[in-house]
């Protein structure tokens, strides 16, 4: 079975049109997207993050399939990405290196080398892009699947095409290798999640989102969240247990509200004025982690979810183009990675239906229940915890991804290692005598280790 066939006919562009697209791209860079030319533009930082997220929104926007990028679309990435990252190999630091003097004798003087999270970064990122690129790249010739579209002649039809099976299902080598692909897909994920998730926490904080903060971090939880947080057992699938997660803009409060109430902890534990005592402030700081196991369990369940409004502040006032690279080219990687996942589980779960069609039915049996009325969400039943194809929140509640489910006594992470947080009871008074972990120690405990924590 094969799928049609829509890629334009593939322009050749000769080297005198390819440097005038270039000269195009830096002067839009240069002027801060303001063609008057009066200053009134933006940062040269935010000019990067937007050329990069705009060019990944025309490149992989319309990627809805498993089936190679387009001749044409993935020409321009490899080109306009490299000419965007250029950018960084002059951006440098200051590193000693010995030279030998005429004398014979060994001096040590200063030398220029690529900032160093730079020169681990983007190396690494461009590995994981490579990744996917080939991944779907591997998908040209698959004869077990297609896709019906909407001209199609189905009972059941969808905005978006729909995967067909061939009779009888995938075959057994079929199967594996797609789950092959999709565990591929998840450690690109992971990567590229880390990455960006170190870069916008080194990022500075605005004054304009700190004078938008609420007096006290009760006031951005709501009470119900405030005192399961400060509860002297803590429970976070208490939480996630209890909020609408129905949809995207839900999610994205709660996280707003979280980070919200971390940044004000930590800025009062910070004012030198306060009058809190040593206990309050270690309370705080007890508070804070407890919200970023709760920040780091929304951001594996929901991956797709779309920036809030503390990360889209820092990538607006960054004024660091080193950092606004690397969070733009790790931010749509990620996106592009959680992409690719879903379409291989929407495969996956076509060869479930075709193995076991009572699946089919139970779909349709439940298609008045807004939440659970995609077949992505039947298929969360009977699967481990993975990731939300296209931002559509499954039917599996929040506790059961992490491991409270009937069934389950762990939670897995991804289809890695497990770790039991559902069992997390923390006491403050030995949560005190811990040292606290870092964010990229955090990250790396949770499953996801950056390619930077690994030098």
């Amino acid at each position: 079975m094969s799928s049609k066939q829509e890629d334009p006919p593939v322009v050749k562009q000769t080297p005198d049109s390819e440097m005038e697209q270039m000269k195009e791209i830096f002067t839009t860079l240069l002027l801060g997207e303001d063609m008057s030319g009066r200053g009134n533009g933006i940062s040269s930082a935010l000019a990067l993050s937007n050329a990069i997220t705009n060019l990944a929104a025309y490149v992989f926007g319309r990627q809805n399939k498993l089936a190679p990028i387009p001749p044409d679309r993935k020409r321009r990435w490899q080109k306009e990405v490299d000419w965007l990252l250029s950018v960084t190999d002059y951006i440098v630091e200051f590193i000693p290196s010995q030279q030998r003097a005429n004398d014979g004798s060994n001096i040590e003087i200063m030398v220029t080398q690529q900032r160093r999270d730079l020169l681990i970064n983007i190396p690494a990122l461009k590995k994981l892009d490579a990744m996917l690129i080939g991944c779907l790249e591997s998908f040209k010739d698959h004869k077990e699947f297609c896709y019906v579209y909407k001209d199609a002649d189905e009972s059941e039809k969808w905005w978006l095409p729909t995967v067909k099976v061939v009779p009888g299902g995938l075959s057994d080598e079929s199967r594996k290798w797609m789950q092959h692909q999709k565990d591929c897909c998840t450690q690109v994920l992971k990567a590229s999640m880390a990455i960006n998730a170190q870069i916008l926490s080194e990022m500075e904080i605005p004054d304009t989102y700190i004078d938008n903060l609420p007096k006290n971090g009760k006031t951005s939880l709501g009470d119900s969240i405030y005192k399961t947080i400060t509860d002297e057992y803590f429970d976070p699938g208490e939480i996630l247990g209890t909020v609408d997660m129905s949809s995207d803009q839900n999610v994205l409060d709660l996280k707003n509200r979280l980070e919200a109430s971390i940044v004000i902890w930590k800025r009062k534990m910070n004012q030198k004025e306060a009058k809190s005592s040593w206990i309050s402030m270690e309370r705080r700081e007890l508070f804070e982690e407890r919200v970023e196991i709760i920040l780091l369990l929304l951001e594996q369940r929901f991956p797709g979810l779309p920036q809030s409004f503390l990360e889209i502040s820092k990538i607006e006032y960054n004024r660091d183009v080193g950092h606004s690279i690397l969070e733009s080219y790790s931010r749509v990687l990620k996106s592009l990675a959680n992409t690719v996942m879903n379409l291989i589980e929407d495969v996956l779960y076509a060869d479930e239906v075709a193995h076991n069609p009572s699946l089919e039915l139970t779909k349709k049996n439940r298609s008045m229940d807004p939440v659970a009325a995609s077949p992505r969400a039947i298929w969360a039943l009977d699967r481990t915890p993975g990731h939300t194809p296209r931002g559509t929140p499954r039917s599996m509640t929040p506790s059961d991804s992490m491991g409270r489910g009937k069934d389950r006594g762990e939670m897995e992470t991804n289809g890695n290692s497990n770790h039991d947080l559902m069992e997390i009871r923390i006491k403050p008074a030995k949560i005190l005598t811990k040292a606290k972990m870092s964010y990229l120690e955090k990250l790396e405990a949770y499953g996801l280790r950056s390619p930077t924590a690994r030098h």
